[in-house]
């Protein structure tokens, strides 16, 4: 299943993961909006390296929060991040590896196709 949109490779957005189920909209994609004022569209494999790094910064992603149907994320999950947040990790030597099928081209507005190449990860 393809949401619309297009990944920064020029092609249709793929899904990034159905378990954990990510995206803005909760549908497996780093879909686009206007409606996600932070710009959840780099699909990344996350590392603790991240994690901590993300909880340092007020972002805790591994902590469950039941109440928003949020199990918490481990090291391996795939999850749709903030550009920004990615290119803070980048710029910091902790971004983790990026999907680049699964990551929307609206990244490319905060970060260059070559810096998200230097972390792509291929899921096959």
């Amino acid at each position: 299943m393809t949401r619309s949109g297009l990944n920064v490779l020029g092609g249709d957005l793929m899904p990034c993961s159905y378990d954990p189920l990510t995206g803005f909209f909760r549908d497996g994609c780093c879909s686009a909006s206007d409606e996600d004022a932070g710009s959840h569209v780099v699909c990344a494999k996350l590392t603790q390296e991240f994690l901590d790094f993300s909880r340092a910064r007020g972002n805790d992603l591994v902590t469950p929060r039941p109440a928003q149907r949020f199990a918490g994320l481990k090291a391996g999950d795939r999850w749709c991040l903030c550009a920004m947040r990615w290119l803070e990790a980048f710029q910091a030597g902790v971004a983790p590896q990026v999907v680049l099928e699964s990551t929307h081209k609206k990244a490319l507005q905060l970060v260059t196709l070559a810096q998200l190449r230097e972390f792509a990860w291929a899921p096959h």
